[in-house]
């Protein structure tokens, strides 16, 4: 323990004694998840004895930012929420524990948690009992970790994204010591398979495949916070893909930085694409996505697999980031402009109906008009049935925040205005092919806008409106592509 006047617990590796000086009787397991089901237990005794005192459940709410990672990280968290007795409350200033997970890919991103934090600061004055926590990349930077602690003193418990699997422990030490908690790790090689998740979604589930990145492009933060790469062993995301499939889900989404690298670190180690065949002879799996390939080392035996698939979704999303290779190459992005384009190639002519996205950063530091003029050039060559779009956005600690020749705004946000004409336009003639077409759409909910409707995901991860129930949610329905609308349909089953 230190700086107890500023009333916290930073925990690094001294977790025995600590829980030793709390109370506990020294009989803690050593091994995971064991040890993590000893203090979901714990925990959900306090839980118990304070929901008997207030006559009521206790309630939970949390809050995701960020990427599929940061959701599926989520659904671990509520999985142990649920174990230990809390309710899920959708209202944040209703819940008595809020939990922020938190994502740092941009500035902004920050500014909206440190925004809203304030505002719960004030809603825990009047509710005293009220509990905050705060994990994920964000809290991987220690500039964060020291605001938190100067300015933002009512928080309960801050962790990062390598020792979320530690959630349980972490929570029943605040909960014992009435203490802020911190547990931040700069690092991890260690993988804890086996603990609770609550899913979204009953028919569908984020499996992740690995973690961490080792690609150090020059304009992101992920490797700074997420480590370096790691893979699960295929034996357990098989186990795992079986569970699910046995719990009803149809389509699993495979989750990793760059899912091409998948294998590399095992003892015994296997590439991305023979993984997939593996899962393909899973049983009741219907669908199989996954994301995000990085272009570099995307191999023939992956575009091989995927073209012989019966289960592999029709959809890659590739992106490319800037069409120059003078960028590319600022970037460290490791492949061309040509090396690009002879890859969306390869790829077109094994699977010719597959569905490309990207996503594209607009006004990298020395980007000139001639580097744009190239991006163009690429959206066009390509044809992206869609692309996310950004305004390059600089992130303290990554090396293109110190670089040279920063493009003007005005310049930026004309350039990315024009990229984004190009891209609609482009995408709402593609997808305008399958106009008329038949295909098999898995019914995913009520239309948010139109309650008679149901919304569907095709295979090419479009998404088609047509006349249905919530009966049918989860659920496979061939459908007619009536009208194309840009980026979905609106379309009718056929019985």
């Amino acid at each position: 323990m230190e700086n107890c006047e500023l009333n916290y617990i930073r925990m690094e590796g001294n977790m025995e004694k600590l829980h030793s000086t709390a109370g506990q009787n020294g009989n803690i397991p050593i091994t995971e998840p064991e040890r993590q089901y000893y203090f979901m237990e714990k925990a959900r005794q306090i839980v118990q004895k304070k929901t008997e005192e207030i006559k009521r459940p206790l309630t939970f709410c949390v809050t995701t930012f960020g990427c599929q990672m940061n959701a599926r990280d989520s659904e671990k968290l509520v999985g142990i929420l649920e174990q230990i007795g809390y309710i899920e409350e959708s209202d944040e200033e209703k819940a008595d524990f809020v939990i922020y997970n938190t994502c740092t890919v941009r500035e902004n991103a920050n500014q909206r948690v440190y925004g809203r934090l304030g505002q719960l600061g004030r809603i825990k004055k009047k509710n005293p009992h009220m509990m905050i926590a705060l994990c994920g990349c964000m809290m991987q930077e220690p500039e964060v970790v020291e605001k938190l602690k100067k300015s933002y003193r009512f928080v309960d418990l801050i962790f990062g994204t390598h020792n979320i699997y530690k959630f349980a422990e972490l929570l029943e030490t605040r909960m014992e010591s009435g203490r802020m908690v911190i547990d931040i790790w700069k690092d991890t090689d260690k993988i804890v398979e086996d603990l609770p998740v609550e899913r979204k979604y009953p028919f569908k589930s984020g499996v992740n495949i690995m973690f961490g990145c080792n690609n150090f492009c020059s304009y992101c933060i992920v490797p700074y916070v997420r480590g370096r790469e790691r893979s699960r062993d295929p034996k357990a995301i098989i186990r795992e893909i079986e569970r699910l499939v046995a719990d009803g889900v149809v389509e699993v989404m495979l989750l990793g930085q760059n899912v091409n690298s998948y294998g590399k670190t095992l003892e015994h180690p296997i590439t991305f694409a023979q993984l997939l065949q593996e899962i393909e002879k899973i049983d009741g799996l219907e669908r199989i996505r996954f994301m995000t390939s990085h272009p570099k080392d995307l191999s023939d035996e992956l575009i091989r697999v995927m073209a012989e698939s019966k289960k592999i979704c029709r959809h890659l999303h590739l992106p490319v980031q800037s069409g120059s290779t003078r960028i590319l190459e600022k970037m460290n992005r490791r492949y061309t402009k040509e090396g690009y384009l002879e890859l969306v190639s390869r790829i077109k002519n094994a699977i010719p109906d597959i569905s490309l996205t990207t996503d594209i950063i607009v006004g990298f530091p020395g980007e000139t008009e001639e580097d744009f003029e190239e991006t163009l050039d690429v959206v066009r060559k390509v044809r992206y049935d869609s692309a996310f779009t950004f305004i390059y956005s600089k992130r303290t600690g990554t090396p293109a925040a110190v670089m040279e020749d920063q493009v003007p705004e005005d310049v930026v946000k004309d350039r990315f205005n024009r990229l984004l004409k190009e891209v609609q336009d482009i995408s709402a003639e593609v997808c305008a092919v399958h106009e008329g077409n038949v295909q098999t759409a898995l019914v995913e909910s009520i239309n948010d806008h139109d309650s008679s409707l149901v919304t569907g995901r095709l295979s090419n991860n479009l998404l088609v409106h047509f006349p249905g129930d919530a009966s049918m949610i989860g659920k496979f329905y061939q459908v007619r592509l009536n009208e194309c609308r840009g980026f979905y349909y609106i379309g009718e089953q056929i019985k």
